[in-house]
Protein backbone atom coordinates (compact mmCIF):
# COMPACT_ATOMS: atom_id res chain seq x y z
CA UNK A 1 0.00 0.00 0.00
CA UNK A 2 0.78 3.63 -0.41
CA UNK A 3 -0.20 6.57 1.56
CA UNK A 4 0.96 9.91 0.05
CA UNK A 5 -0.27 12.84 2.76
CA UNK A 6 0.19 16.27 1.53
CA UNK A 7 0.57 18.98 4.40
CA UNK A 8 2.25 22.44 4.68
CA UNK A 9 4.28 21.07 7.84
CA UNK A 10 5.98 18.13 6.79
CA UNK A 11 8.37 18.05 9.87
CA UNK A 12 5.07 17.12 12.01
CA UNK A 13 5.13 13.53 10.54
CA UNK A 14 9.03 12.93 11.64
CA UNK A 15 8.47 10.97 14.66
CA UNK A 16 5.25 9.83 13.64
CA UNK A 17 7.09 7.69 10.95
CA UNK A 18 10.08 6.44 12.95
CA UNK A 19 8.15 5.17 15.75
CA UNK A 20 6.51 1.97 16.82
CA UNK A 21 4.20 0.16 14.40
CA UNK A 22 4.49 2.48 11.50
CA UNK A 23 8.46 2.44 11.64
CA UNK A 24 8.00 -1.53 11.66
CA UNK A 25 5.70 -1.79 8.51
CA UNK A 26 7.93 1.07 6.49
CA UNK A 27 10.63 -1.30 7.14
CA UNK A 28 9.34 -4.25 6.37
CA UNK A 29 7.74 -2.46 3.04
CA UNK A 30 4.35 -3.12 3.76
CA UNK A 31 3.34 0.54 3.60
CA UNK A 32 5.13 3.26 1.39
CA UNK A 33 4.12 6.58 3.59
CA UNK A 34 5.38 9.84 1.13
CA UNK A 35 4.74 13.33 3.07
CA UNK A 36 4.50 16.30 0.57
CA UNK A 37 4.89 19.80 1.28
CA UNK A 38 2.36 21.11 -1.28
CA UNK A 39 3.59 24.66 -0.51
CA UNK A 40 6.42 24.01 -3.11
CA UNK A 41 3.76 23.60 -5.96
CA UNK A 42 2.97 27.17 -5.23
CA UNK A 43 3.11 29.94 -8.01
CA UNK A 44 2.80 32.31 -6.25
CA UNK A 45 6.20 34.65 -5.86
CA UNK A 46 6.12 34.87 -1.99
CA UNK A 47 5.31 31.32 -1.85
CA UNK A 48 1.64 31.88 -0.28
CA UNK A 49 -0.84 29.10 -0.13
CA UNK A 50 -3.80 31.00 1.44
CA UNK A 51 -5.60 34.43 1.03
CA UNK A 52 -8.60 36.40 2.63
CA UNK A 53 -11.88 34.81 2.10
CA UNK A 54 -14.09 36.64 -0.21
CA UNK A 55 -17.01 38.28 1.76
CA UNK A 56 -14.79 38.88 4.63
CA UNK A 57 -14.32 37.06 7.87
CA UNK A 58 -11.96 36.24 10.09
CA UNK A 59 -8.40 34.27 9.46
CA UNK A 60 -7.20 33.08 5.88
CA UNK A 61 -8.23 30.39 3.40
CA UNK A 62 -6.14 28.01 1.53
CA UNK A 63 -6.04 28.38 -2.30
CA UNK A 64 -7.36 26.18 -4.95
CA UNK A 65 -4.11 25.90 -7.27
CA UNK A 66 -1.24 24.97 -4.54
CA UNK A 67 -3.19 22.03 -3.02
CA UNK A 68 -4.69 21.13 -6.28
CA UNK A 69 -1.80 21.49 -8.61
CA UNK A 70 0.18 18.98 -5.39
CA UNK A 71 -2.59 16.58 -6.10
CA UNK A 72 -2.44 16.39 -9.56
CA UNK A 73 1.64 15.82 -9.31
CA UNK A 74 0.91 12.48 -6.95
CA UNK A 75 -2.47 11.47 -8.41
CA UNK A 76 -2.64 8.20 -9.97
CA UNK A 77 -5.76 6.60 -11.78
CA UNK A 78 -6.00 4.13 -8.72
CA UNK A 79 -5.67 6.77 -6.26
CA UNK A 80 -8.62 7.04 -3.26
CA UNK A 81 -8.20 10.98 -1.91
CA UNK A 82 -9.06 12.06 1.37
CA UNK A 83 -9.49 15.35 2.69
CA UNK A 84 -9.06 16.13 6.26
CA UNK A 85 -12.07 17.99 7.44
CA UNK A 86 -14.34 18.64 10.77
CA UNK A 87 -17.43 18.16 9.06
CA UNK A 88 -16.52 15.48 7.17
CA UNK A 89 -18.07 11.37 7.84
CA UNK A 90 -16.80 10.42 11.18
CA UNK A 91 -13.88 8.19 11.18
CA UNK A 92 -14.10 4.37 12.54
CA UNK A 93 -12.99 1.06 12.87
CA UNK A 94 -15.34 0.09 9.69
CA UNK A 95 -14.00 2.90 7.12
CA UNK A 96 -10.08 1.98 8.53
CA UNK A 97 -10.79 -1.29 7.12
CA UNK A 98 -12.13 -0.18 3.84
CA UNK A 99 -9.45 2.07 3.62
CA UNK A 100 -6.73 -0.86 4.27
CA UNK A 101 -7.91 -2.51 1.26
CA UNK A 102 -7.22 -0.41 -1.23
CA UNK A 103 -3.77 0.21 -2.79
CA UNK A 104 -3.11 3.85 -2.87
CA UNK A 105 -4.58 6.43 -1.40
CA UNK A 106 -3.83 10.53 -0.83
CA UNK A 107 -4.89 12.45 2.22
CA UNK A 108 -4.87 16.42 2.04
CA UNK A 109 -4.19 17.83 5.03
CA UNK A 110 -6.22 21.29 5.71
CA UNK A 111 -5.33 24.45 7.87
CA UNK A 112 -5.55 28.07 8.66
CA UNK A 113 -9.59 29.20 8.87
CA UNK A 114 -10.41 26.55 6.30
CA UNK A 115 -9.63 26.07 2.33
CA UNK A 116 -11.79 27.27 -0.95
CA UNK A 117 -14.77 25.50 -0.83
CA UNK A 118 -14.53 24.27 -4.32
CA UNK A 119 -11.32 21.76 -3.35
CA UNK A 120 -13.79 19.70 -2.42
CA UNK A 121 -14.96 18.71 -5.33
CA UNK A 122 -11.72 17.22 -6.40
CA UNK A 123 -11.60 14.37 -3.41
CA UNK A 124 -13.56 10.94 -2.92
CA UNK A 125 -14.39 11.49 0.68
CA UNK A 126 -14.16 13.86 3.68
CA UNK A 127 -13.17 12.34 7.06
CA UNK A 128 -13.16 13.78 10.14
CA UNK A 129 -11.55 12.61 13.55
CA UNK A 130 -14.25 14.01 16.03
CA UNK A 131 -16.67 16.70 16.71
CA UNK A 132 -13.73 19.18 17.77
CA UNK A 133 -11.78 21.50 16.20
CA UNK A 134 -7.82 20.87 15.30
CA UNK A 135 -5.16 23.63 14.14
CA UNK A 136 -5.06 21.62 10.77
CA UNK A 137 -5.39 17.95 8.98
CA UNK A 138 -2.05 16.80 10.20
CA UNK A 139 -2.95 15.23 13.78
CA UNK A 140 -6.38 14.00 11.49
CA UNK A 141 -4.10 12.46 9.22
CA UNK A 142 -1.71 10.64 11.35
CA UNK A 143 -4.98 8.95 12.98
CA UNK A 144 -6.54 7.72 9.62
CA UNK A 145 -2.63 6.07 8.74
CA UNK A 146 -1.96 4.48 12.20
CA UNK A 147 -5.66 3.04 12.11
CA UNK A 148 -5.26 1.94 8.65
CA UNK A 149 -1.69 0.84 8.38
CA UNK A 150 -2.27 -2.02 11.65
CA UNK A 151 -4.91 -3.61 9.92
CA UNK A 152 -2.42 -4.59 6.95
CA UNK A 153 -1.71 -8.02 6.46
CA UNK A 154 1.85 -8.61 8.68
CA UNK A 155 1.94 -5.27 10.08
CA UNK A 156 0.44 -7.14 13.32
CA UNK A 157 -0.28 -10.68 14.30
CA UNK A 158 -3.28 -11.61 12.27
CA UNK A 159 -5.84 -12.46 15.18
CA UNK A 160 -4.61 -9.37 17.09
CA UNK A 161 -7.13 -7.28 16.09
CA UNK A 162 -10.23 -9.69 15.91
CA UNK A 163 -11.37 -9.02 19.36
CA UNK A 164 -10.49 -5.06 19.61
CA UNK A 165 -12.58 -2.39 20.47
CA UNK A 166 -15.27 -1.48 17.94
CA UNK A 167 -14.95 -4.79 16.12
CA UNK A 168 -17.86 -6.18 15.42
CA UNK A 169 -19.77 -3.12 17.22
CA UNK A 170 -18.48 -4.16 20.78
CA UNK A 171 -15.92 -3.08 22.97
CA UNK A 172 -12.75 -5.04 24.07
CA UNK A 173 -13.48 -6.70 27.29
CA UNK A 174 -11.07 -5.91 29.85
CA UNK A 175 -7.69 -7.67 30.27
CA UNK A 176 -5.23 -8.16 33.19
CA UNK A 177 -1.66 -9.53 33.74
CA UNK A 178 0.71 -10.08 36.39
CA UNK A 179 0.34 -9.70 39.49
CA UNK A 180 -2.85 -11.98 40.08
CA UNK A 181 -3.63 -9.57 43.48
CA UNK A 182 -2.51 -5.71 43.39
CA UNK A 183 -3.42 -3.69 46.09
CA UNK A 184 -6.26 -6.21 46.85
CA UNK A 185 -7.52 -5.80 43.42
CA UNK A 186 -7.90 -9.49 41.72
CA UNK A 187 -7.97 -11.07 38.62
CA UNK A 188 -11.09 -13.08 38.21
CA UNK A 189 -10.62 -16.42 38.97
CA UNK A 190 -11.65 -17.96 35.31
CA UNK A 191 -8.94 -16.38 33.44
CA UNK A 192 -6.67 -18.75 35.79
CA UNK A 193 -8.68 -21.52 35.30
CA UNK A 194 -7.23 -22.63 31.92
CA UNK A 195 -10.87 -23.65 30.93
CA UNK A 196 -10.86 -22.03 26.86
CA UNK A 197 -14.83 -22.01 26.58
CA UNK A 198 -15.34 -20.28 30.24
CA UNK A 199 -12.84 -17.79 29.39
CA UNK A 200 -14.60 -17.32 25.96
CA UNK A 201 -18.50 -16.62 27.91
CA UNK A 202 -16.30 -14.27 30.46
CA UNK A 203 -14.84 -12.32 27.76
CA UNK A 204 -18.04 -12.28 25.75
CA UNK A 205 -20.12 -11.32 28.30
CA UNK A 206 -17.22 -8.17 29.56
CA UNK A 207 -17.42 -7.26 26.24
CA UNK A 208 -21.58 -7.21 26.09
CA UNK A 209 -21.53 -5.54 29.14
CA UNK A 210 -18.86 -2.47 28.87
CA UNK A 211 -20.82 -1.76 25.59
CA UNK A 212 -24.07 -1.40 27.37
CA UNK A 213 -22.77 0.73 29.77
CA UNK A 214 -20.28 2.86 27.59
CA UNK A 215 -21.44 2.62 23.99
CA UNK A 216 -25.01 1.38 24.03
CA UNK A 217 -25.56 3.14 20.52
CA UNK A 218 -22.96 0.28 19.06
CA UNK A 219 -25.54 -2.33 20.22
CA UNK A 220 -28.17 -0.75 17.87
CA UNK A 221 -25.53 -2.24 14.43
CA UNK A 222 -24.30 -5.13 16.24
CA UNK A 223 -25.69 -8.40 14.31
CA UNK A 224 -26.77 -10.58 17.80
CA UNK A 225 -26.10 -14.23 18.36
CA UNK A 226 -28.90 -16.23 20.64
CA UNK A 227 -25.98 -16.43 22.88
CA UNK A 228 -25.40 -12.95 22.75
CA UNK A 229 -29.11 -12.25 23.36
CA UNK A 230 -29.31 -14.37 26.22
CA UNK A 231 -26.23 -12.99 27.96
CA UNK A 232 -27.46 -9.41 27.32
CA UNK A 233 -30.50 -10.00 29.18
CA UNK A 234 -28.65 -11.48 31.80
CA UNK A 235 -26.70 -8.13 31.74
CA UNK A 236 -29.44 -6.09 31.99
CA UNK A 237 -31.30 -8.12 34.74
CA UNK A 238 -28.08 -8.13 37.10
CA UNK A 239 -27.25 -3.91 36.20
CA UNK A 240 -31.21 -3.60 37.54
CA UNK A 241 -30.64 -5.42 40.73
CA UNK A 242 -27.56 -3.55 41.11
CA UNK A 243 -29.35 -0.20 41.07
CA UNK A 244 -31.92 -0.99 43.42
CA UNK A 245 -30.01 -2.31 46.19
CA UNK A 246 -27.59 1.28 45.42
CA UNK A 247 -31.52 2.83 46.06
CA UNK A 248 -31.83 0.82 49.13
CA UNK A 249 -28.83 1.42 50.67
CA UNK A 250 -29.01 4.98 49.81
CA UNK A 251 -32.73 5.33 50.99
CA UNK A 252 -31.14 3.45 54.47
Amino acid sequence: MKITILTLFPDMFDGFLNTSIIKKARLKDLVDIQIVDFRKHTNDKHTRVDEYPFGGGQGMVLMCQPLLDCLRYVRKPESHVILMEPSGTTFSQKKARELSKMDDIIIMCGHYEGYDARIAEYVDEEISIGDYILTGGELGSMVVTDAIVRLLRGVIADDSSVDESFENDLLEYPQYTRPIDYEGKIVPEVLLSGHHENIRKFRLKESLKKTLRRRPDLLEKHQFTKEEERMLEDIKLEMRLENENTEEETDS
